[in-house]
């Protein structure tokens, strides 16, 4: 990126505190740093040893994890800004970011805030107000009705003029909270009174508008920068439209096929937008694109975007130097002619969640990380590392992975070996299923529209793992380990021992008999009665390893595994470095990654990763009737609030079976419902609570036995 364009420009604040967290804090604070500003970071309970911590050239106690009593806290955050003695105040985006009341307490002790003004953020806060404002600066509005009346009976009235579809939307929402989709009139009493009580619970205002459903739209965004001299200009356009949820998940810049006439329109109207409103700083202009070539508004951001780094890419500008310097009072370094795209960018979201369970979040221990190597072309913004936990209480990001090149279809080609270089163990996230999404031929066209993923279902489906393959990947890893590993004298439980002595050889080794070692390894699907059961036997050879595989198949096979055969045999050899495997499978010559932890074994292969679990240690854990201590957490049975709430419904019974995902408790608290999963597939034991009680972060809810261990007790 260039850092040249503000040059002669005042001296900036000497120090900024960043009220959030995670991957924007880090982000934050490598810019801030850059220019010479001390940066100032805030904690809660849960991210004492946080990145964005340790980044920091000091850090303040928030408070416990819940977002309110931490991240949200106004008062706290000011309390630290004036005990750390800041100019300023960066928000991020989320949290305090479009709160305009923190906006303007800042203001009023006397710190800068990294945004829009107060009446800025409260206007386009309402998305009726906003809608109201960009009728005056003739912005083009979607049809629908955004009034102030908001009983029932006039809702639907308008309701029925608007048309059906319709998009039921909160004002004040945001995050796809707050929205449905009502398809019929018979629909809509009932689609209005769940769209309210979310709002309420999520907003704490439930007021509606209605719009007008657009199908196969795109979802187009222009970038905007305001000073407080009266100029604006926009740095290109963001193509945002696949999505689920109404939540981003890939976004590239420029949009892709967008005629020159309609770029510069979009980028005018959101430059009226904001002009309208005087904004101040660096905002986003939403707009929907339809098939015929016209654009509608839809909202205005009045912070930093999560995909922000794309125009980055294609611009080499530092959006957060900029937003550093506009709020100190400098105008802006560029004019609209100055402005220079090159190239194309895409950014995609590493997410911790469960793409199989309809994208369930995931939280837990990052046992392994390994990221593609950043350069010109790749660059990624995280804020975790290996041994970190994703926390429960906030978004599950992990990273966003942004490529660029000179072309589209170079970008495409970078983001799938970026994606195939990216490798995380220890909890499920969303990597292969953005790896198929970067091989969809619609995605590689540019056929984009909001509903891209139902669309491509299908093609988006889990993909065939070699089950053989991943077996005697880990087999093989397991050996070699083994080998490289010295191993304690058991005979007399002493370190003090030959190392040339057969009793100290981890080989197998037998007195007139080949060698052989064995090993036992399990695949688990979310079904119960779904596991399967492998046994390798590996007799050493002169070189290698002779393999027989001997499974034990359930009636019904995971899907995306292909089945091993009942016996087969394999010639196996091969070479472990770390967690880099090179292998020889039948003289075919793989690489591989394989990460071992004491419960299972990640095998990075092909482009997919499997996940074996070692049956020899959960059959120990059965015997002794408890998992070792240092088994991951993966596996515990208590099921613990995430938060201080309400028990709204208890969805589970003692002795029921329950898949991994399924929900079986629906807590209140933040204003928001949330859905308690389980974290394996099991047999509840142990139900505490039932609807209406109160609960404190870190109650145990609910205990649950993993299905693994039932079958090892089955078989014992």
């Amino acid at each position: 990126m260039s850092h040249q364009v503000f040059i002669n420009q005042p001296a900036l604040f000497s120090k900024l505190l960043i009220a959030n967290r995670g991957e924007i804090a880090c982000r934050i604070i490598a810019t801030a740093q850059r220019l010479g500003i001390k940066c100032v970071a805030v904690y809660s309970a849960a991210d004492t040893n946080a990145r964005h911590v340790k980044m920091a050239d000091e850090a303040f106690y928030l408070g416990p994890a819940p977002a309110p009593e931490s991240y949200l806290n106004s008062q706290r955050i000011l309390s630290i800004a004036q005990q750390a003695n800041v100019q300023a105040i960066h928000p991020g985006y989320g949290f305090l970011s479009e709160n305009a009341p923190f906006a303007l307490a800042c203001a009023q002790q006397g710190l800068i805030f990294i945004g829009p003004s107060a009446d800025a953020i409260t206007t386009m806060g309402s998305k009726s107000a906003a809608k109201t404002m960009m009728a005056t600066a003739d912005v083009p509005l979607i049809p629908g009705y955004h009034g102030n009346a908001q009983d029932e009976q006039t809702l639907k009235q308008h309701s029925q003029q608007v048309g059906y579809p319709q998009l039921l939307k909160a004002v004040y929402g945001g995050g796809g909270k707050g929205m449905r989709v009502v398809y019929h009139a018979d629909e809509f009493c009932q689609a209005l009174a769940a769209t309210k009580r979310e709002a309420m619970a999520s907003f704490g205002n439930d007021d509606m508008l209605i719009e007008r459903y657009l199908t196969k739209t795109r979802h187009v965004e222009i970038q905007i920068f305001s000073d407080n001299h009266g100029n604006c200009i926009y740095l290109s356009q963001r193509d945002c439209s696949i999505q689920r949820r109404h939540q981003k998940i890939l976004e590239e810049a420029p949009a892709p096929a967008l005629p020159q006439a309609t770029q510069i329109a979009m980028g005018e109207a959101a430059v009226a937008a904001a002009n309208t409103i005087n904004y101040q700083g660096a905002g986003t202009v939403e707009f929907l694109y339809d098939e015929q070539g016209q654009f509608y508004f839809m909202e205005m951001n009045t912070r930093l975007q999560v995909e922000h780094p794309v125009t980055e890419m294609i611009t080499g500008l530092d959006l957060v130097e900029w937003q550093l310097h506009i709020a100190n009072g400098a105008p802006l370094p560029l004019t609209q002619t100055q402005v220079k795209i090159n190239g194309h960018a895409i950014e995609v979201r590493i997410y911790a969640e469960d793409t199989e369970q309809d994208f369930m979040p995931a939280s837990g221990h990052i046992a392994y990380l390994s990221q593609p190597p950043a350069s010109r072309h790749v660059r990624i913004d995280t804020g975790v590392v290996q041994g970190d936990e994703i926390s429960p209480y906030y978004d599950p990001m992990i990273a966003k992975l942004i490529v660029w090149d000179h072309t589209r279809d170079l970008a495409i080609a970078r983001l799938q070996t970026a994606l195939s270089d990216y490798k995380i163990a220890g909890i499920k996230t969303n990597i292969e299923f953005l790896a198929q999404l970067s091989q969809v031929p619609a995605l590689q066209r540019a056929s984009l529209n909001t509903d891209f993923l139902l669309t491509h279902a299908a093609v988006l489906a889990p993909t065939h793992v070699n089950l053989d393959y991943a077996l005697l990947l880990a087999g093989l890893a397991l050996q070699l380990q083994s080998e490289q590993t010295p191993q304690l004298n058991v005979a007399n439980n002493s370190d003090n021992h030959d190392p040339n002595s057969p009793w100290s050889q981890t080989t197998g080794w037998r007195l007139n008999q080949p060698s052989t070692n064995t090993v036992k390894l399990a695949t688990t699907n979310n079904d119960h009665h779904d596991s399967q059961h492998y046994t390798l036997t590996l007799t050493t050879l002169t070189q290698g390893y002779q393999v027989q595989i001997n499974g034990q198949h359930p009636h019904q096979q995971k899907k995306h595994l292909q089945q091993a055969a009942l016996s087969t045999d394999y010639l196996i050899s091969g070479e472990l470095n770390g967690d880099e495997l090179t292998a020889f499978i039948d003289d075919h010559r793989v690489k591989a990654t394989v990460v071992i932890s004491p419960l299972h074994i990640t095998v990075f292969y092909a482009g997919n990763s499997t996940v074996l679990f070692r049956q020899s240690i959960i059959q120990s854990a059965v015997q002794n009737q408890a998992l070792p201590s240092n088994i991951d957490n993966e596996f515990e049975t208590k099921i613990t609030a995430p938060m201080n709430g309400v028990i709204v419904s208890v969805l589970c019974q003692v002795d029921q079976i329950v898949d991994a995902g399924e929900p079986l408790v629906v807590m209140e608290a933040m204003k928001m419902e949330c859905n308690i999963n389980a974290p394996v597939a099991g047999t509840i034991t142990t139900v505490f609570y039932q609807a209406g009680d109160m609960v404190e972060d870190g109650a145990e809810l609910i205990q649950l036995t993993p299905s693994l261990i039932l079958d090892n007790k089955e078989q014992a």
